[in-house]
């Protein structure tokens, strides 16, 4: 375990700032909604504020408060987060991101779920928390080699915490992060205890009575995703199919960085017009800087390349998973396109042991809602402990 520090050289820094001067701007013919992706003035506007107003040696500074390392596991170099808890008989949990996000999505929850007792709650639901960087994201970097898929980062979660001393622990995640802490709790079941996720997409199946009776919720919910799927998955496809060919544009423009994370944090958020009303602008400036400080905006697409056979576009579905063997909290945040359904998730998870619905907040729950998130996994960690 080697601790790791963030100093990024100041040239870096100064690279970018030519970049943005240089910027080659397109005709804008997308007028001032989203339909045709993100609006040119908007993206003009956020641009100036990153290059005359944001301050990255500030967020460099936040999170450099918090213990970094990084170890080799699977075979590659990780990074992560290690907070442990005041508490002596925390529970340990890991926290895993997804696309576009990253550990700085994780920020605000951090000290309430290590130490509640500092924060007016109950040292009993502390957690020691692992926050690792999946491999082709931010400062864990390019693997040196593909074929990182999701059981494969699985396999390295739990190695991980075998490393960190943990004999039992949590698992939870949203995005990508949901479907590994999935697969680290059926792997490792022997030492997770519990998994939590807030990001579980469920179908009706081919039979119509599937659809009888379904609340005008949850029928929204299938909506939802259907636009989702028609309107809002060009990204996933290309990155399934052709990273390296979007890798370009993404290694050489930051501009063009910033538009492809962007888009994302506004259309799964609880945002109406600009991403900043669901998510504070220097902390979407600091999710960017991660992708391109670290020139992980062409691994991170080809993560998506590596698990195609698990995605939705793939035309043979992925085998159903044997039940989960360990109790499951789900919670959802109506703004993610990625809801489930109970009757749908109940069929996959029969031992849900705690499910949440609340009436705000998105796909980025840690950056819109994090104390509605820390109540959720503080209620949670009260029913594994009984």
């Amino acid at each position: 375990m080697d601790p790791f520090h963030i100093d990024i050289p100041q040239s870096a820094l100064d690279d970018l700032r030519r970049r943005l001067e240089a910027t080659r701007w397109p005709v804008d013919q997308g007028g001032d909604d989203w339909s045709r992706g993100v609006p040119q003035g908007y993206l003009h506007e956020l641009v100036d504020y990153w290059q005359t107003s944001y301050d990255w040696r500030a967020a460099e500074a936040r999170l450099n408060e918090f213990p970094q390392f990084t170890t080799e596991v699977g075979g590659t170099n990780v990074h992560f987060l290690h907070v442990r808890s005041p508490e002596a008989d925390a529970t340990p949990m890991i926290i895993t991101h997804g696309w576009p996000g990253s550990f700085t999505e994780y920020l605000d929850i951090i000290s309430p779920l290590t130490n509640p007792r500092a924060h007016g709650g109950d040292p009993a639901t502390a957690y020691h928390l692992v926050i690792p960087t999946i491999p082709g994201f931010g400062f864990s970097g390019p693997p040196s080699q593909p074929g990182w898929n999701m059981p494969r980062v699985a396999a390295a979660w739990a190695e991980l915490m075998a490393k960190l001393g943990y004999d039992k622990y949590v698992v939870q995640g949203g995005d990508f992060g949901a479907w590994i802490s999935l697969m680290v709790a059926g792997m490792d079941h022997e030492h997770v205890i519990g998994a939590h996720v807030n990001f579980l997409p469920t179908l009706p199946s081919s039979d119509p009575a599937d659809m009888a009776g379904l609340t005008a919720v949850e029928l929204n919910r299938l909506d939802m995703l259907g636009k989702f799927m028609d309107e809002q998955a060009g990204y996933m496809r290309i990155q399934a199919t052709r990273p390296h060919t979007l890798a370009y544009a993404l290694s050489d423009s930051p501009v063009g960085q910033l538009a492809w994370i962007v888009e994302k944090l506004y259309e799964w958020s609880a945002a109406a017009k600009v991403p900043e009303e669901a998510i504070d602008r220097d902390r979407i400036l600091t999710n960017v800087m991660l992708y391109w400080l670290t020139g992980t905006g062409a691994s991170s697409a080809h993560f998506y390349y590596d698990n195609a056979e698990l995605l939705p576009i793939s035309k043979t579905p992925p085998p159903q998973p044997p039940p989960l063997p360990v109790p499951l909290g789900v919670a959802m945040f109506p703004h993610d396109p990625g809801q489930a359904i109970r009757r749908f998730a109940d069929r996959g998870f029969p031992n849900i042991v705690q499910w949440s619905e609340f009436d705000r907040g998105g796909h980025y729950p840690g950056l819109e809602q994090p104390e509605l998130l820390v109540g959720d996994l503080q209620s949670f960690n009260r029913v594994l402990r009984g």
